[in-house]
């Protein structure tokens, strides 16, 4: 019999995932996939508009500056000890696409999940590979779908705070999933109190609820995770939601905030997104970034190329 890539919850972990911030146990390296070798492999030949390459910057109030990056193409050994050298963060976007093997791991880590927490059927799933330099940092943010982390290599420490108005406000999000604002939302240290931190090892696993606010920092060491978005129907409604009360915003309506609507009104105004959407009454903010660096040149100059993210807000 086939080992599980997820070890039996117990029922604690069966009724707090995607309710409130915890951390389980997976055996994803057992795959063998993530050695350095088949890390450079994937790096080479993963296409290059599904690169994610940033550094970010942070000024004195801990606010996220960035500048993106070009994959390039230099071979992926040397891509990889580009990432272990710098300050460099790397997202392999649709990995399932693009790696099958790992896609095949993917849905066996799903279908177990599915099996263990009640009512988890996820509709869409989609991976992210992230290695990232010792010193990276990714800073305060919130994702619209549902998102579960394997942590693979290194070690890491992440921050979740609440889903509340102080935290994670209705119409940030209303922005986020309209293309507004990117995912980057405004950050103050005294959030800390509010957080729960947990520092992450190879094999352990963590998962929030829907929207909740985030940070990470690795800990001085070179790092591997596999970030799994994933909808269901009631991430979906939801978001739906949000994107039709940021409408019915701007044209001065009052709105209940999604999140704390009865389901049947999510659902209402998740069916008036979609006639929303269809009519393009809402164009994209989110345009094009200047590159201001190869993955393996030098590191840019601190000026160039840097992009402030909440200036979009």
């Amino acid at each position: 019999m086939t080992e599980r890539l997820i070890p039996e919850f117990d029922a604690g972990r069966r009724a707090a995932f995607g309710r409130t911030p915890m951390t389980y146990a997976h055996r994803l390296l057992d795959t063998g996939l993530f050695g350095d070798d088949r890390l450079a492999a994937q790096l080479e030949r993963h296409p290059a508009e599904l690169f994610d390459i940033n550094i970010f910057h942070y000024d004195a109030d801990d606010q996220a500056l960035l500048q993106t990056g070009t994959k390039g193409d230099r071979p992926g050994a040397a891509l990889l000890e580009a990432v272990k050298a710098g300050r460099v963060w790397i997202q392999m976007r649709r990995i399932q696409d693009h790696w099958p093997e790992l896609g095949a791991a993917m849905k066996r880590v799903f279908a177990e999940l599915s099996e263990q927490v009640p009512g988890f059927r996820p509709v869409q799933v989609t991976g992210q590979l992230i290695p990232s330099a010792p010193q990276a940092k990714v800073p305060f943010h919130a994702d619209p779908p549902g998102v579960t982390l394997f942590h693979l290599r290194g070690e890491k420490r992440i921050w979740i705070y609440p889903v509340d108005e102080a935290h994670m406000p209705s119409r940030s999000m209303e922005n986020i999933v309209m293309e507004q604002q990117t995912e980057d939302l405004p950050y103050r240290r005294e959030m800390d109190a509010a957080a729960e931190v947990f520092d992450l090892t190879p094999g352990m696993a963590v998962a929030w609820p829907l929207h909740a606010p985030h940070r990470i920092e690795n800990l001085g060491s070179f790092n591997v995770s596999l970030s799994c978005d994933y909808q269901t129907w009631t991430s979906r409604i939801t978001n739906g939601a949000h994107f039709a009360n940021g409408v019915l915003r701007r044209w001065g309506a009052p709105v209940l905030p999604a999140d704390r609507a009865p389901m049947a009104a999510r659902a209402a105004l998740w069916g008036a997104s979609t006639a929303l959407r269809r009519m393009g009454l809402v164009k994209t903010r989110l345009e094009s970034y200047e590159r201001a660096f190869e993955l393996g040149d030098a590191p840019p100059p601190p000026d160039k190329g840097l992009i402030a993210p909440l200036a979009m807000r």
